[in-house]
C-alpha cells in the first residue's frame, strides 16, 4: 500500500491530476485483463511493453498497425498489456510478438515454454532503447531525475530481446545494431492504418495567404533537434513576415513568440487535419546512431495529407525519401535555408513534392499495401503447426503410438498440439514433453493449422467440418468397423470413415491395414512401423529356476481381446508352479479368473517395471492392428505365447521369437508355456531374437520414417 501510494504521488507531481488519472484506469484495465479466460486460439498475441494511456503513440504503430497489417493477410491476433500476461496463454497461439517489455520472471518462464513447443518468439523494438550506450546519446535522458531506473528499463529490454528468436524492427540502422545481437532481424516499417488513411482523406486542404511551417515535436526528447533548425528558423522568420511556424507537442521554446503558434498534443485523429493546414513540415534530427534508428513517421503522416516536408539527411529520412521528388533532405544549416526559401517561394514546388510523396506513401507506406510483405518476412520464422484429433487423452495402444508420432515432430522443430473433444486441461505432459490441448470446436479455432490428424474414425468427420485446417491426414491404427456389433449404428459411422471421397491423406502403423485400406476401399496410404523406447523396455535377466510369473494383459470387456481364453489356459496350469499378474486400463478381473496381483490403470510410465519382474507374456486377442504387449516382452527379455493375429504377424516369429497356438486350443498353450520353461535352448533363442527384433523396433530407427510421412 505504501509503495502505490509513493508511485501515485510521483505521478500526481509530474502529470497532475489527469496523469493520476490515466494510470488508475491504466491499473484497473490491466487486472481485468489478467482475469481474462482464454476461449479463443489465434494465430499470433502481441505482448505490449507500453502503457497505451501513457505512451500511446509507439504500441499503435508496432501493436495496432501490425494486427491490421496481419488482419488484413487472412491471420488472427489478439493483444495484452504484459503486466497482465497469463501463463496458460503460451498454449493458445502459434507464436508472439514483445513489444518493448522490460525482461520479468514470468516473461522468461513464458519464453521458455514456448521454446520448448517450438512457438516462435519475435521481440519487436522500434527505438535502440536495448542498451544504454544508445541511450546516452540522449541529451534529455543525461539530465532525467530518474535516470538510474530508466538505464535499469533498458538494461531489462536488452534481456528480454536476447531471449527471444528474432528481432522486428523498422529502420536499415536499427536492423544493423540488432543484427549484433546474433538473432535474424527483420525490417517492417512503420505503415499508416486505414483508420489514418481515413482521417488523411476526409481532411481538406485550405488556401490561406501566410505559409505555415509545421513541426510536431512528439515528445520532450526532441528539443536538441529542434535547436539544430533554430538559428535557420528565425531567419526565415524575419526574411519572410507572411510565415507562421506552428508547433505541436511537448517542445520547449521561449522566443519567436510573434509568429509562432503553439498547439497541445492531441490526439492521432486530430493530428491529420493539423498537419494538413502546414505547408511545409519539418523534420530534423541530430545526427546520432540513435536518431540514426528512427522512422519515418513524420514524413508519412504529413504525405497523406498532402504536405511538404523538410527533413535532415539521415537515417530513415534518407532510406525513403527522394530528394527534391517526394521531400528536401539537408545536411547543413545552408541546405535547410535554401530549401525553405524555394518552398516558401513557391507553392507549386511544394504541391509538386506533396503530390508525389503521397502518391508513393499511399501504396508502400500504409497498412493495406504493405499487410502481404509483412506476413512473407514472418512465415519463414513460424514453426510448421500440426495438430493429433483425439476424443479424450486416456492412454490406450493408439494414443501411445500417436504420443511418439508427436514427440518425433516436436523434437524435429514442429509446433505439435492436441486437438480433443473432451479434454479441458490447457496442455497434456508427457514425461519431458508438453503439448497444448485446443478444443475440436470451429467457433473457437481462430488459428491457421497446417495438418490435422485423425487418430480414430471418430475424429474424421470432427477435423473435416474445421475450416482453418489446410491438410488433412487420417492415421489408422485398426479397422475399428469390428469394434461394433451390427446391432450398434456406430458399426455403420466407423465403415464411412475409410470412404474414398474423404479428401484425407491415409497413414497406417500396421501392413495389414495397409492393405485392406487399398483392397476394400482403395486407399492408397503411407506405412510407418510402429517402434518401442529401448531406453524405458530395456533388458533384464530372468531367473527361470523359481516359481514363473505369467503377465495377463488386456481388457476383459472387450470381446476382440479375448481374455478369457487367457484364463481358461491358466486354469489348465499347476499353479503351484506360477504366479499370475493381469494388468488392464479398463475392466477389472472377472470372478472367476486367478489372479495372483492385478495392475489397474498403471501409468504408462510404471508399465515396463511390470514386464521386467514377468517371466511369459500370454496374449490372446483376436484382433490387433498392432499389438505392443508381445514387443514390450521381448524389449525386456521375457518370452512370448501368443495367438497369431493380423497385428502381431508383422513382427512375431513362430519357434523364432514366440510360440503361437492354435485358437481355443488350451492343451497346446498349455504345452508352449511348459515347452518354454523346460527346453533352456529354446528359450535362449526365443528370447535372443526377440531382442533383437526390439532393437529394430526402436524408435529412434524410426524417426525419419515418421518425418517423411507427415511432410
Amino acid at each position: 500500500m505504501a509503495t502505490l501510494l509513493q508511485k501515485t504521488m510521483h505521478v500526481l507531481k509530474n502529470d497532475g491530476v489527469n496523469g493520476v488519472i490515466r494510470h488508475t484506469k491504466h491499473f484497473i484495465k490491466t487486472k481485468q485483463e489478467t482475469k481474462k479466460k482464454i476461449d479463443t486460439y489465434k494465430d499470433i498475441l502481441f505482448i505490449n511493453g507500453c502503457n497505451k494511456e501513457l505512451l500511446p503513440h509507439p504500441a499503435r504503430y508496432r501493436v495496432t498497425h501490425q494486427r491490421e497489417q496481419l488482419d488484413l493477410s487472412g491471420y488472427t491476433s489478439d493483444e495484452i498489456y504484459y503486466k497482465s500476461l497469463q501463463l496458460n496463454s503460451v498454449y493458445s497461439y502459434r507464436a508472439f510478438v514483445i513489444f518493448r517489455c522490460v525482461w520479468t520472471p514470468q516473461l522468461d518462464e513464458f519464453v521458455k515454454i514456448a521454446k520448448q513447443l517450438n512457438k516462435t518468439v519475435f521481440y519487436d523494438i522500434d527505438d535502440l532503447v536495448i542498451d544504454t550506450k544508445y541511450t546516452d546519446q540522449i541529451p534529455y535522458v543525461m539530465n532525467m531525475e530518474n535516470k538510474e531506473q530508466y538505464d535499469e528499463d533498458v538494461r531489462l529490454m536488452g534481456k528480454c530481446l536476447s531471449l527471444c528468436d528474432v528481432c522486428i524492427t523498422t529502420t536499415e540502422c536499427l536492423k544493423n545494431e540488432l543484427e549484433k545481437t546474433g538473432k535474424p532481424v527483420i525490417i517492417n516499417r512503420n505503415s499508416a492504418s486505414i483508420e489514418m488513411v481515413q482521417c488523411s482523406l476526409n481532411v481538406k486542404k485550405e488556401e490561406h495567404d501566410t505559409v505555415k511551417i509545421g513541426y510536431f515535436s512528439g515528445s520532450i526528447t526532441h528539443n536538441d533537434d529542434f535547436n539544430l533548425i533554430l538559428p535557420v528558423l528565425k531567419t526565415i522568420l524575419k526574411e519572410y513576415k507572411n510565415v507562421e511556424l506552428h508547433i505541436c507537442g511537448q517542445l520547449q521554446i521561449d522566443d519567436l513568440k510573434d509568429q509562432i503558434v503553439i498547439h497541445p498534443f492531441m490526439d492521432y485523429r486530430k493530428l491529420p487535419e493539423l498537419i494538413s493546414q502546414m505547408d511545409i513540415n519539418l523534420a530534423p534530427l541530430n545526427s546520432t546512431l540513435f536518431n540514426e534508428a528512427k522512422s519515418e513517421n513524420k514524413w508519412v503522416e504529413a504525405s497523406l495529407v498532402k504536405t511538404c516536408t523538410i527533413a535532415s539527411n539521415t537515417g530513415a529520412f534518407k532510406e525513403c525519401i527522394q530528394h527534391g521528388k517526394t521531400g528536401f533532405l539537408c545536411d547543413e544549416q545552408k541546405d535547410w535555408l535554401t530549401c525553405l526559401r524555394n518552398c516558401i517561394e513557391s507553392k507549386e514546388l511544394r504541391n509538386q513534392i506533396a503530390q508525389n510523396a503521397y502518391d508513393y506513401c499511399i501504396k508502400k507506406c500504409t497498412t493495406m499495401y504493405t499487410a502481404h510483405s509483412f506476413v512473407e518476412k514472418i512465415k519463414p520464422y513460424i514453426h510448421k503447426n500440426i495438430c493429433f484429433a483425439v476424443s479424450k487423452m486416456e492412454i490406450s495402444g493408439g494414443i501411445l503410438v500417436a504420443l511418439h508420432h508427436m514427440k518425433t515432430l516436436q523434437k524435429n522443430g514442429y509446433d505439435v498440439s492436441i486437438l480433443s473433444l473432451y479434454d479441458t486441461e490447457p496442455f497434456f505432459k508427457d514425461s519431458d514433453c508438453i503439448y497444448p490441448i485446443l478444443p475440436i470446436d470451429s467457433s473457437k479455432l481462430n488459428l491457421h493449422i497446417d495438418t490435422a490428424i485423425a487418430t480414430m474414425w471418430v475424429t474424421v468427420s470432427m477435423i473435416e467440418n474445421i475450416s482453418c485446417i489446410d491438410k488433412r491426414m487420417y492415421l489408422v491404427q485398426n479397422f475399428e468397423t469390428d469394434f461394433y456389433d451390427f446391432s450398434d449404428p456406430l458399426k455403420r459411422k466407423a465403415q464411412q470413415s475409410y470412404d474414398p471421397r474423404i479428401p484425407f491423406t491415409f497413414l497406417t502403423v500396421s501392413k495389414w491395414c495397409q492393405k485392406w485400406l487399398k483392397d476394400d476401399f482403395h486407399q492408397e496410404s503411407l506405412y510407418i512401423p510402429n517402434g518401442i523406447e529401448r531406453n524405458r523396455f530395456n533388458t533384464v535377466n530372468r531367473n527361470w529356476n523359481g516359481k514363473i510369473r505369467i503377465l495377463i494383459e488386456g481388457d476383459c470387456e472387450v470381446a476382440h481381446k479375448n481374455v478369457d481364453e487367457s484364463f481358461q489356459i491358466i486354469n489348465q496350469l499347476d499353479l503351484n508352479r506360477f504366479e499370475i499378474w493381469y494388468m488392464s486400463y479398463n475392466a477389472k478381473p472377472k470372478d472367476w479368473y486367478h489372479v495372483d496381483r492385478f495392475f489397474h490403470r498403471i501409468p504408462y510410465h510404471e508399465v515396463p517395471s511390470i514386464y521386467k519382474q514377468c517371466h511369459i507374456l500370454l496374449k490372446t486377442s483376436l484382433l490387433e492392428s498392432f499389438s505392443y504387449p508381445p514387443l514390450e516382452m521381448m524389449a525386456t527379455g521375457g518370452c512370448v505365447v501368443a495367438l497369431a493375429n493380423d497385428g502381431n504377424i508383422e513382427y512375431l516369429k513362430n519357434e523364432v521369437n514366440c510360440l503361437f497356438y492354435p485358437e481355443k486350443n488350451l492343451q497346446e498353450a498349455k504345452n508352449c508355456i511348459y515347452k518354454i520353461i523346460e527346453d533352456e535352448n529354446l528359450r535362449n533363442r526365443l528370447i535372443e531374437n526377440g531382442i533383437k527384433c526390439a532393437d529394430e523396433r526402436n524408435w529412434e530407427e524410426i524417426e525419419k520414417d515418421i518425418m517423411i510421412a507427415y511432410q
